[in-house]
């Protein structure tokens, strides 16, 4: 039951993801000549010139390249959610025009006509919106479709990093969109797929990041007493040695929240002026103190 419960709750959420998606591209991109980057950026441009439904444009473009992320990408395990999504974005793409809410007099068409000629503040809630969207596709396991598959296949097949994969792909779509709405607007796409791209990964990653610190001093015990009694954290021991000098001595380990870094570093300082202690980010913690491992 728990297993249906999981699946179920992933497809839901690429659905509400999907759904997102569309809105963001209908609400905020398309008005204002905005290429969202990948399939949906190609579609937009040939929407632009032919009318064409540009969600039948995604659908379409998507199938070679989800047929080539069948051959790399590992087949029907990726296919389902991925053509799941797919097919779900380029229907809402279409059929949102068909709603009430983008008839002449509803919501959805005020706040276009309220947005128009704001290049900045199309860019920035359609970046955030479009980004909670993708983070929830992701957060499911399934991908969007367009430059997700060609950048996944980059990294697949010749080792190229995802993040110089996406920049790759998204990059050719929005010199093209360059030549056709213009280099304002290409500049505006190209901060929108930045934005964009963090407002995902906070909604895949969660935003509740940590610090991780790592504390080498001569009074070990002393700080993690200290450490365990002030902020009610653990502290772990690991066995270290001075490639210098040779000597072994331990290193502390312990994971604070960011509000507690000041007086981490305040308790090392008052016991052992002369420690050095690295802080580190870590984008989540689980276990005790911190969000139950379970179901995480």
């Amino acid at each position: 039951m728990k297993k249906y419960w999981k699946i179920s709750r992933d497809y839901l959420l690429i659905a509400l993801g999907a759904f997102i998606q569309a809105v963001s591209l209908r609400i905020f991109f398309v008005p204002a000549n905005l290429a969202s980057g990948g399939v949906s950026g190609i579609a937009q441009l040939i929407n632009y010139y032919t009318g064409w439904p540009i969600g039948l444009m995604v659908l379409i473009g998507n199938i070679p390249l989800f047929l080539l992320g069948w051959r790399f990408l590992g087949g029907r395990r990726f296919a389902m959610k991925t053509a799941f999504a797919i097919v779900l974005y380029s229907l809402f793409t279409d059929l949102l025009l068909k709603t009430p809410a983008f008839g002449p007099d509803g919501a959805a068409t005020a706040l276009i006509d309220q947005l128009a000629g704001d290049i900045f503040l199309n860019s920035l809630y359609g970046a955030i919106i479009s980004g909670i969207g993708y983070g929830l596709v992701y957060r499911a396991g399934g991908t969007s479709g367009g430059s997700d598959i060609l950048a996944r296949i980059l990294n697949h097949w010749r080792g190229i990093p995802m993040t110089q994969s996406y920049l790759m792909v998204d990059t050719v779509v929005i010199l093209s969109a360059g030549f056709v709405f213009g280099w304002k607007e290409a500049l505006y796409a190209m901060i929108t797929l930045y934005v964009s791209g963090l407002v995902s990964e906070t909604v895949l990653e969660g935003g509740e990041t940590v610090r991780a610190a790592m504390i080498i001093t001569n009074k070990p015990e002393n700080v993690s007493a200290r450490v365990i009694e002030d902020l009610q954290r653990g502290v772990t021991y690991l066995e270290g040695r001075g490639a210098y000098t040779g000597s072994s001595r331990p290193v502390l380990y312990c994971v604070v929240s960011r509000a507690e870094v000041v007086t981490l570093k305040t308790i090392v300082n008052e016991i052992d002026p002369e420690a050095f202690m690295v802080i580190g980010v870590a984008h989540e913690a689980l276990g005790e103190g911190f969000r139950p491992l379970k179901g995480s």
